[in-house]
């Protein structure tokens, strides 16, 4: 085959794999529930705070994350004003608590996985 056909036979491969690989995505970094994300490395995080409950969705580009045996604390930094909720699995995929947070507070959430390790993320809430 000519090296011209190769080069546009791979154009159009790599042409044809982009939009699949973005689709794949499409959801990452984007909140889910209404709430605000977190990066934690392996894991994102959807911080949902409603009506004195907090609710915290794990995932992995994507697909849900067990959060069965885990454990976990949201710091809320509202000015001078330090608050923390603890976290404890209600199902598959999520953590919950009881306590406020309001807009613009900055969030700091510590997940203790099953496995040991503990997992670290910010975000600000709105």
């Amino acid at each position: 085959m000519p090296a011209k056909s190769l080069l546009t036979a791979a154009s159009l491969c790599l042409a044809l794999s982009v939009p699949a690989t973005a689709l794949a995505h499409a959801e990452h970094g984007k909140p889910q529930y209404g709430g605000v994300v977190a990066e934690a490395g392996e894991a994102q995080f959807e911080i949902v705070p409603h009506d004195g409950k907090v609710v915290v969705h794990a995932s992995h580009h994507g697909a849900p994350v067990s959060m069965t045996g885990a454990t976990g604390k949201l710091t809320v930094l509202e000015g001078s004003k330090k608050s923390e909720i603890a976290l404890k699995a209600a199902g598959d995929n999520r953590l919950e608590g009881s306590g406020a947070v309001s807009g613009g507070a900055k969030l700091l959430l510590n997940v203790q996985m099953p496995a040991g390790k503990t997992l670290q993320a910010r975000s600000l809430a709105r």
